[in-house]
C-alpha cells in the first residue's frame, strides 16, 4: 500500500454487508488507485470485503476486542493508530465512536461517520450515548451525515459545532439499476413467472421490523397471487420465517439470503417496501427508485422527503395497517405503480448520482470541505 496518496483505518461495528459497508465499498472503488485502506471490524465480521475490487489497496486488521475493558481498549486503539500512522481514522455510527476518545490527545485526523441508529435508540436518543458523543467527537475534524435528520441531531443534541457537521447525500449508480432483473436467478427462487412481487432489501436486523412488513403484506395481498421477496440476511431470519409460518404466509415470502449485486432482482419487483422503525437515508431507498419501482414505507428518517412527490401519499405512520394500505392501493392500480416508479426513477437520476459523492467524500478525508463548504 506503499503507493497510494491516502492511508485510511476505517472501524466499523461489523463489516458485514449493510448500507454503510455498501457506500465505503464504491468510495473505495472509485479511487482505488489514490486510497489504500486498513479495516477494523469490532465484531471481527469482514464478509463485506466481496464488494471491494482486486485492485483496492487494503488490510483486515482482525482483533479480539471484549468491549467491557473501556481502558484496556482505550489504549490498544491507542497502540494501534500509532503503529497504522494513518492520515485519517474513519469511524463509523454508534459502535466505533470509542476510537474518537481513544484518539485523544489526538494522535491522527478523525472523520466519524453517522447514519443512523440501532433498536434501541429509534424512540430517541439515550443521554448517556449523547454525552459520550459529545465527548468522544470533540476532537474530530469533520462528522459527515447523510440526511438532515441527523444533521439537526448532531448540531442541536451532540451540540458539535456547525462546520464541523458536513452533510453529504448518498449516491448511486443509478444506470446500473436501471438494468434488466437476472432471469436465471428469478427461476431459480421460483419466482420468474410470479404474480405481483413486493420486495425490500434489507440487512435482517430488528430495528429494519421485518416482521411488520410480513404482517402488513398479509393484509394488503389477501385475494391476490402476490409474493413478499425479502433480499438479504442477518441475526433476525429465522424469527422471521417463524412469522411468516405463523402468519400463514410462508409459501408467499420468499428469503433469497445475501444477494451480492441486488439489481439482479430489484427489476423483476412490482413494488418496493419499506418498514423500518428507523432510518436516515437508505441506499436500498435509492436503489429502488432507480429501478423504476414504487415505493410503500414507513415516515422515518429523510424518507419523506427522498421519494418524488408522486410517491408522497404511500409514505405512511410506522404501523401494520398503515403500511398495508400503502402497499394494497400500489398492488391494486397499475397505472398508478408505472407514474409514480418513473418519477422515483427520474429522481434518482438525477439528485442522487454517486460522482457528487464521491468528490464530497474525498474533499472531507483528505482534510477539506466539499466544494461550496466554508473551509
Amino acid at each position: 500500500m506503499s503507493g497510494a496518496t491516502l492511508r485510511l483505518l476505517h472501524v466499523f461495528s461489523t463489516f458485514a454487508t449493510g448500507g454503510p459497508q455498501v457506500r465505503f465499498a464504491a468510495i473505495a472503488n472509485r479511487f482505488a488507485a489514490s486510497h489504500a485502506h486498513v479495516i477494523v471490524a469490532m465484531d471481527g465480521i469482514h464478509d463485506a470485503e466481496a464488494l471491494l475490487r482486486p485492485e483496492v489497496a487494503r488490510r483486515m486488521r482482525r482483533l479480539a476486542i471484549d468491549k467491557r475493558r473501556t481502558l484496556h481498549n482505550r489504549a490498544l486503539f491507542r497502540r494501534i493508530l500509532r503503529e497504522e500512522r494513518p492520515d485519517t481514522l474513519v469511524t463509523y455510527n454508534w459502535g466505533a465512536v470509542e476510537w474518537g476518545l481513544a484518539n485523544l490527545p489526538r494522535l491522527v485526523r478523525h472523520v466519524h461517520v453517522e447514519d443512523g441508529f440501532g433498536p434501541e435508540e429509534a424512540a430517541g436518543q439515550l443521554p448517556r450515548r449523547v454525552w459520550f458523543r459529545r465527548l468522544a467527537l470533540a476532537g474530530a475534524h469533520a462528522v459527515i451525515v447523510p440526511s438532515r435528520t441527523l444533521e439537526r441531531i448532531a448540531r442541536d443534541v451532540w451540540r458539535l459545532g456547525g462546520r464541523r457537521v458536513v452533510l453529504i447525500s448518498n449516491g448511486i449508480a443509478a444506470e446500473r439499476f436501471a438494468a434488466a432483473p437476472d432471469r436465471t436467478l428469478l427461476a431459480t427462487l421460483g419466482l420468474e413467472d410470479a404474480g405481483p412481487l413486493v420486495g425490500t432489501l434489507a440487512a435482517l436486523r430488528r430495528e429494519k421490523n421485518l416482521a411488520r412488513l410480513i404482517r402488513a403484506f398479509g393484509l394488503a395481498a389477501a385475494g391476490t397471487e402476490a409474493r413478499l421477496v425479502v433480499i438479504g440476511d442477518g441475526p433476525e431470519r429465522a424469527a422471521l420465517e417463524a412469522v411468516a409460518r405463523a402468519e400463514g404466509l410462508a409459501a408467499r415470502v420468499v428469503f433469497t439470503g445475501h444477494v451480492t449485486e441486488p439489481q439482479r432482482l430489484l427489476g423483476a419487483l412490482d413494488v418496493y417496501a419499506l418498514s423500518s422503525d428507523t432510518e436516515q437515508m437508505p441506499v436500498s431507498l435509492l436503489e429502488a427508485m432507480a429501478a423504476g419501482l414504487p415505493v410503500a414505507a414507513t415516515a422515518v428518517g429523510d424518507v419523506p422527503a427522498i421519494v418524488a412527490p408522486q410517491n408522497a401519499p404511500y409514505i405512511v405512520p410506522a404501523d401494520d395497517a398503515a403500511l398495508a394500505g400503502a402497499l394494497g392501493a400500489l398492488l391494486r392500480d397499475g397505472n398508478a405503480r408505472a407514474a409514480v416508479g418513473a418519477a422515483n426513477a427520474a429522481r434518482a437520476r438525477e439528485a442522487f448520482g454517486e460522482e457528487r459523492m464521491f468528490t464530497a467524500w474525498d474533499a472531507v478525508l483528505r482534510g477539506g470541505r466539499p466544494a461550496g463548504m466554508p473551509a
